[in-house]
């Protein structure tokens, strides 16, 4: 069997006498669409950012492609091929659609010191820029300050700002929140897309969305990861019911 993509070991996290990451082991098989799903304050944010090295662990480890980057900064990370979009949109709204995806662009290639203007004159960030956009179907947009754009857009434009860097493993901290029911089918199909070029954490409350796109759901409750399987797995487990899903019936009603 290949070994996974990422692997979490016995991870913790602190915050002085909570503990939000509770000893939790993770497993992500390359080419997967990994559902981390949970109530508020389950952790799943705080387990995304140790992943991409916002937060440092109190405890474990994290291997990704086969090396540890437990101790690895952010952007180390990132230009190996990790790439997160937030919970809350953290674009730069006074710049243009193909400008943002172009600075995530530059900066990947390691030139994180330019100026913010020399993205939008060189060619191969501008055109990396427009090829991204046009994945997530925004190219028509690329000129449109962020500002102007809906919320819908702005969230497939952080997918493309994500795309840019060439990822081999996509962190989603809920690409549906927010989203109206039109915006939220146009999602779902968009990452029904991206899921045969990369592989994907979704962390996502919408559970149509959840049971409409993941290989495999993991539950977390108080930092623990309490049940991992396929979605009828995880459906049908009397433990998540009791913790999360509860007496909600989810219908796939999605793509």
């Amino acid at each position: 069997m290949a070994d996974p993509l990422l692997r979490v070991e016995n991870l913790v996290r602190r915050f002085g006498g909570i503990v939000a990451t509770d000893n939790l082991s993770l497993d992500i098989a390359k080419g997967e669409l990994h559902a981390i799903i949970g109530p508020n304050g389950a952790g799943k944010t705080t387990l995304i950012s140790q992943l991409t090295g916002q937060l440092s662990p109190s405890a474990g480890t994290i291997h990704f492609a086969g090396r540890d980057v437990t101790q690895l900064p952010a952007w180390r990370r990132s230009t190996l091929g990790l790439a997160r979009s937030f919970q809350i949109t953290s674009l730069l709204p006074d710049f243009t659609a193909a400008d943002n995806v172009a600075l995530a662009a530059q900066a990947h290639d390691g030139h994180s010191f330019y100026f913010w203007g020399q993205a939008r004159k060189e060619k191969h960030l501008r055109d990396a820029a427009l090829s991204a956009l046009t994945r997530v179907g925004l190219d028509h947009r690329a000129d449109v300050v962020v500002s102007r754009l809906s919320h819908g857009e702005q969230r497939e434009l952080e997918l493309a700002v994500a795309l840019a860097t060439k990822p081999q493993l996509l962190l989603l901290d809920e690409p549906m929140a927010g989203l109206g029911s039109t915006e939220s089918t146009r999602m779902v199909k968009l990452l029904q897309e991206l899921r045969r070029e990369v592989t994907i954490v979704l962390v996502e409350h919408d559970m149509e969305a959840v049971f409409a796109l993941a290989d495999r759901i993991s539950v977390l409750v108080y930092g623990r990861v309490i049940a991992s399987g396929s979605p009828a797995e995880i459906r049908g487990n009397e433990e998540v019911k009791r913790a999360y899903l509860g007496d909600q019936h989810v219908v796939t009603r999605h793509g």
